[in-house]
Formats: structure tokens, C-alpha cells, sequence
């Protein structure tokens, strides 16, 4: 039997116990680690709800590295102009530039020294950064995430899921010289891991970093299936029996290229009008961090196109309770076994969570073959409809009549269906279950081991304030 350490494990993000990718991916690798003997605190700038399976006091709230604060915003405003603008901007004169860096520097040591005494406090052994030095949604988080592992030398794996260059309005930026330094670091004593090889090729491409490859998970020995609690979805929300309830069980974000599930839906009922009034397309999360603009315009093609769309953000969060009106709350679990068929069609995405849990759900998908599907996905052999990421002059996916006729043959043929749904669960799990997580984990903690142990020693000998 392995023998290995037993460590005090800090993650820390903007955001946790939400329904984010993020948040899901933490609550799985608490899940694993757990397991594994070690013991796990949460930090987060808001806790939509609690982490699940950590205890209440190992919840440390600091509000200055949540996503929305009226710091982030100020900064963000003027570090990413195309934020606001929508255009590009000149470059920003020496003066303000320096008074924007240095007050980033002095609000991120401030949060710095706040972590670490709660470092102190607890005896952490080792912090996990998730995506807090890959993107500046939490600026102050990533700067004091990096002060903390290069000045103080403490232990640190980040755990990067999408990084900053990879999204338009980032890239466009006047902290240049900041991004490039912290996010992420290339440091002595410092791990990552990445979720994709793409990322993996990309880090070490752009900043010579080398990484782990952990790709997203999935519980498919707690598969979502139909129980008492959920087995009124469809009747909740109105959705008749004869109706197709088609699933986007993502986020409201432009890279989820939602409007080309629109397209599709728009063409399938006009290649088989038997379904005619009869699709209900619904989005079972919120506009994320990206904007609120982009919901606007997916509203206005669906009516356009006369797709019958809803959100179901309101109803569905991480762990199911009841709403102010006392109306039940569902998990994207419950929502995924009641829908007939996804659509899962991005432009771009760090991996594909919300195509594993759909498989583990046994829910048949329509997917479009985005960059890391083609590299660290479509290898498994799923089956389905898939749809070639070929775009036209506007920037629409294009979609063949194929993948029109091929889904209709499916939804007509159950045996079928079911064979391909079982199909993608097997498949699926047999890459990426909790099972190969945990190995996955376990061989970085014990290869980081040394680190760890020496940043132990360390800590012990530090003071527990830093300057600017």
C-alpha cells in the first residue's frame, strides 16, 4: 500500500460552491483528495453556497477578491479598456499607468497578508490557486496568491483552467507588465496544472512553464439520475409531454456560441415540421461573468427564428433547496435526466464540463468539434451528433444536413439512443472518472512532496507580514 503525507490544502478562488466549471472542478478534486487522507479549506470571495463536504470553519470568506467588487471593476475599467468600450484604446500615459500598478501592488499585499495569517492560523500546508493567476477577473487574488509563493516561498500548485491572452477583451490591456509576471509565474518552487494538452502546449509555449495535464472529471459512479426529488421537472416548468426539451446546460457566454444552437434548432424543426411548436430550448444557468449583453441578443434570434427559448438560472443552483417563493430549486444534475437531447456547440472551451456530466446523465449531445474536443475528447470514440467546427463568412457554424438527419434518426429510434448514450458513459468514465482524478492528484502531491515539506520548515521560521 502507498504511503504518502498528509497535507492542509487551501484552495482559493474569486468564487466557489457555485455551478461555474470552476467551482465543479474543486468540489471533485476536494472529493479525491479528501480521500486521500489530506485535510481541505476553502477561500473564496463569495460562497454562493457552501463548498460541499468541507466543514464550516474551514470556510474563509475574503470579499476583496470576489469577482464583482467595486475594486475589480475600478481596476478593470482601466486595465481592460475593451471591457467598456468595445474598441481599442491608446496606450495609457506613464502617470496614471503607474498609479493604477501601484495600487494593484498594495491592495493584493494587503489581501496577501491577510491569507497568510490565515495560513498561520490553520497550518496550511499548501495553497491551490484556481485560475487565480490565469485570469484577472480577481486581480487582487492573483497578485497575492503570487506574493505569497515567491516571497514567502510557500508551497503553491496553480490549477489553471483558460488563461488571460485567450479572451479578446483581456488581451487588449495596460498592466501588460503585471500579467506578465504573475499570471501565471514562472518561479522556483511552484506547480501547475493545466486541463488540457492544448494548455499544456500553450503554457510552455508562451512562458516556458511546464504543467500537469488534469483533465476535467466526472462522478459516473454517482451518475445524475431521475429520482422523487426531480421527477417533476417537467411538469414545473411546463414542458408537455410531446414537446422535445433540448438543453443548453451551460452558462450565458458568447463562447458558448449559443446562438448557433439556435441556428441548428431553427433548422432541424424546418427540415422535419413535425416539430413545429413542439421544441422547448432551455439554458439551465446564468450570464456569467462576461457581460450581460450577450443574453439581449440570444433572446432576440431565438424569437427571430420562432425557437421557444427560457433560462432556468433562477431554479437551478449547486445543491437543491427552495426559492424565496418556496418553489423547489434544482441542480443541473435534476435538469440534465428530464432533457430529451443537448446542444453543446462552443466556438472555445478550456475542456467540456458540462459534455461530461450530460454523458454521465446518459443524455444523447449535439456537439460542435472546438479545439479541445478534437484533442483530448473525440480520442474516446463518443458517438452522437457531431458538427465540424466550420464557420461561415459571419461567423455562424455551418450545419450540414447530415447532422440534422442523423439526430431526427436517433430521437425516432430509442434502442438506438440508448445504445449511444451507454456507449459515451463507458467511454467516458473509463478517461475521466473520479477513480483517474485521484491517481492523477495523488502522483502530484507525493512528486511536490519535497516542496511541500520544505515549505513547512519555512513557514515555521517566516514573520507574517509583507511590504510593498
Amino acid at each position: 500500500m502507498k504511503m504518502r503525507d498528509q497535507y492542509r490544502i487551501a484552495f482559493i478562488a474569486g468564487k466557489l460552491g457555485d455551478v461555474d466549471g470552476v467551482s465543479l472542478e474543486v468540489d471533485k478534486w476536494i472529493k479525491v483528495l479528501q480521500e486521500l487522507g489530506h485535510e481541505i479549506f476553502v477561500i473564496g470571495g463569495e460562497f454562493p453556497n457552501p463548498v460541499e463536504n468541507v466543514a464550516e470553519e474551514n470556510h474563509f470568506l475574503v470579499p476583496e477578491i470576489g469577482f464583482g467588487t467595486q475594486t475589480q471593476k475600478e481596476i478593470g475599467d482601466l486595465a481592460f479598456p475593451y471591457i467598456t468600450s468595445n474598441r481599442l484604446s491608446a496606450p495609457m500615459d506613464e502617470q496614471t499607468q503607474h498609479q493604477l500598478m501601484s495600487r494593484i501592488w498594495k491592495e493584493g499585499v494587503d489581501v496577501a497578508n491577510k491569507l497568510q495569517s490565515f495560513f498561520f492560523e490553520r497550518n496550511i500546508d499548501v495553497m491551490v490557486g484556481e485560475n487565480t493567476n490565469a485570469m484577472p477577473m480577481s486581480i487582487l487574488a492573483g497578485v497575492a496568491i503570487y506574493t505569497i509563493a515567491t516571497e514567502r516561498n510557500m508551497a503553491c500548485l496553480f490549477h489553471h483552467h483558460d488563461f488571460w491572452w485567450e479572451r479578446s477583451r483581456f488581451y487588449n490591456n495596460h498592466i501588460a507588465e503585471l500579467l506578465n509576471k504573475v499570471m501565471p509565474p514562472n518561479a522556483p518552487g511552484i506547480d501547475h496544472a493545466v486541463i488540457s494538452s492544448y494548455a499544456e502546449h500553450v503554457l510552455f509555449t508562451f512562458k516556458r512553464i511546464t504543467a500537469t495535464i488534469v483533465p476535467n472529471c466526472e462522478d459516473f459512479s454517482n451518475p445524475p439520475l431521475k429520482d422523487e426529488y426531480n421527477s417533476d421537472l417537467r411538469q414545473s416548468f411546463g414542458i408537455k409531454d410531446d414537446e422535445l426539451f433540448v438543453l443548453q446546460p451551460t452558462r450565458i457566454v458568447p463562447r458558448k456560441k449559443i446562438e448557433d444552437s439556435i441556428r441548428f434548432l431553427s433548422a432541424f424543426v424546418q427540415r422535419f415540421p413535425k416539430y413545429q411548436g413542439k421544441v422547448r430550448f432551455i439554458i439551465s444557468l446564468y450570464a456569467g461573468d462576461e457581460g450581460e449583453g450577450y443574453l439581449p441578443q440570444v433572446e432576440s434570434l431565438a424569437k427571430s427564428h420562432g425557437i421557444r427559448m427560457e433560462v432556468m438560472a433562477g431554479r437551478v443552483e449547486a445543491v437543491r433547496g427552495t426559492d424565496a417563493q418556496g418553489r423547489k430549486i434544482y441542480t443541473n444534475r435534476d435538469v440534465l435526466v428530464n432533457a430529451d437531447f443537448a446542444t453543446y456547440l462552443p466556438v472555445w472551451e478550456g475542456f467540456g464540463n458540462a459534455l461530461l456530466e450530460a454523458w454521465a446523465a446518459r443524455l444523447l449531445t449535439v456537439v460542435s468539434t472546438y479545439l479541445v474536443y478534437k484533442t483530448d475528447i473525440r480520442t474516446i470514440g463518443p458517438r452522437g451528433v457531431e458538427i465540424v467546427d466550420r464557420y461561415d463568412e459571419s461567423g455562424n457554424l455551418i450545419i450540414p444536413d447530415q447532422a440534422l438527419e442523423d439526430l431526427e434518426r436517433i430521437l425516432c429510434n430509442p434502442e438506438l439512443k440508448k445504445t449511444i448514450v451507454d456507449h459515451n458513459c463507458k467511454v467516458a468514465e473509463k478517461a475521466f472518472s473520479l477513480e483517474a482524478l485521484k491517481n492523477i492528484l495523488d502522483d502530484i502531491f507525493t512528486d511536490y512532496g519535497d516542496e511541500i515539506r520544505a515549505s513547512r520548515r519555512r513557514m515555521k521560521r517566516a514573520g507574517h507580514i509583507f511590504s510593498v
